[in-house]
């Protein structure tokens, strides 16, 4: 096919070339005019063959993709998942056979492992690890820079982009690679409140009063660095990380030391000080309480403890040291799921088919059927069922004021811990001068920027 556009394309420059030599008394504009259109012609030419080529290597791409099930028998492939969903994909997985017969002798071993223990279990032992894994955004950069994820094939990149929602797909993706499959958007935290304390779940100040009043417990946990920038990010601090394609953090864009910052710390520092505040975010952990900050994933721990007051809200707002009302805000978070770098090519197939089904819409929607998770699929977020889900209603109020997580040195967590627990201790209190609070942030903000110069 290729050779025959190019014969045809060559004749017409050859025609073209014999009609100039015989119209000698033609005038120079003529000739150039003619040598023009030959050269054009032969341009034509070149790009045709070029496109044929492309088309040519495609289609040999595409036929290495056996669909013979002898290529695959006798293959293993371990997958890990959170413990809540290791039935549920076993049984996915049996449909995914069904769908994809050739498979039909690969053995498929699903193992518990937590997203948030995934990172770290797969970068201590990448050869001996799950060969498809779920973990939490915050660590894809760990992931890509240990050379641990393989990047989505490049036969879902488009579909994986187009149907889910935009926070989860840059949630997996470094530089400008997408590295994972987007299985939820609901690893986000919100407010769970007993109806027959809180009066006003609108405003922090009323929480407080009212749980002091009634002699209950507001839990929140304010030493931890996800929760804690819900203050610093309310009050419209900023506090990212750029990293390169290998996952390297090469820049940090703070400004906690700043008088927005001071604004922030001041209010944790008031929290604090409420004798009804407890440092946490575990409902299962949680006593005596009227009010949580927690996510999707305790929903029917606290449905039990509240009964029928149960009931979930957007965070707060609340009226700052400079007299401004701020929308407490924080991280929006997200599950993808991961793909480790294979040396056996047919193997590769594997995984990638089984992660793009896994998180694909079908499956979603059955696993929040299943289980609660709240999907980053956009069709299944427009489900009746999805869109009824109380939690999930209060999660995506609260995400139009989020920052999608992006990628954070494991030191920051530390840091940010120890912020926290200056003021639960004491070092911090609302007796602190302002310079004292701007040097402390100061500190930390010098400290955030330290981990991505020192790279």
């Amino acid at each position: 096919m290729k050779k025959n556009v190019v014969s045809v394309l060559l004749t017409g420059v050859v025609a073209a070339s014999m009609l100039a030599g015989c119209g000698s008394s033609s005038s120079s504009s003529d000739t150039a005019a003619t040598t023009a259109a030959t050269e054009a012609a032969a341009e034509t030419a070149t790009d045709a063959a070029a496109a044929d080529d492309a088309a040519a290597a495609d289609t040999e791409a595409a036929s290495t993709v056996s669909t013979d099930p002898a290529t695959y028998d006798g293959k293993e492939v371990k997958v890990w998942v959170a413990d809540n969903i290791v039935d549920f994909t076993n049984d996915e997985i049996a449909k995914f056979q069904e769908a994809y017969p050739q498979y039909a002798g690969v053995t498929f071993t699903v193992e518990p492992v937590g997203e948030g223990d995934a990172a770290s279990n797969v970068i201590t032992d990448v050869e001996g690890s799950a060969d498809v894994f779920g973990f939490a955004q915050d660590q894809i950069a760990r992931l890509v820079s240990a050379g641990a994820l393989e990047e989505v094939n490049p036969d879902y990149v488009d579909d994986v982009k187009s149907r889910n929602d935009e926070g989860s797909v840059n949630a997996a993706t470094v530089g400008d690679t997408l590295y994972a499959y987007p299985l939820t958007s609901d690893n986000g935290y919100f407010l769970y409140y007993d109806s027959s304390v809180v009066t006003d779940p609108s405003d922090l100040d009323q929480i407080i009063a009212d749980c002091e009043a009634a002699g209950k417990n507001f839990y929140f946990e304010i030493n931890s660095g996800w929760y804690q920038t819900s203050f610093f990010f309310g009050t419209g601090c900023t506090l990212t990380y750029d990293t390169d394609s290998d996952g390297n953090f090469t820049n940090c864009n703070v400004d906690y030391a700043s008088d927005k910052g001071v604004v922030a710390l001041k209010e944790m520092i008031k929290l604090a000080s409420s004798k009804s505040f407890q440092n946490g975010s575990s409902a299962g952990d949680a006593t005596n309480y009227a009010a949580i900050v927690d996510g999707t994933w305790d929903v029917d721990t606290v449905k039990q403890a509240f009964g029928d007051n149960f009931a979930c809200a957007k965070l707060p707002s609340f009226t700052g040291s400079d007299g401004n009302t701020y929308q407490l805000s924080g991280f929006s978070g997200y599950k993808l799921l991961g793909v480790k770098p294979q040396e056996d090519e047919d193997k590769l197939q594997i995984c990638d088919d089984l992660a793009n089904y896994l998180s694909g819409e079908e499956a979603q929607l059955a696993r929040y059927q299943s289980v609660a998770w709240g999907p980053s699929n956009t069709n299944d977020q427009q489900n009746a069922d999805v869109q009824a889900d109380v939690a999930l209603a209060a999660l995506n109020d609260q995400m139009q004021y989020d920052v999608p997580q992006g990628q954070y040195p494991g030191d920051y967590w530390t840091l940010a811990t120890g912020l926290g627990d200056d003021v639960i201790q004491g070092n911090l209190t609302s007796d602190t001068s302002d310079d004292d609070l701007m040097a402390a942030l100061q500190t930390f903000q010098d400290t955030c920027i330290s981990y991505a110069s020192a790279q």
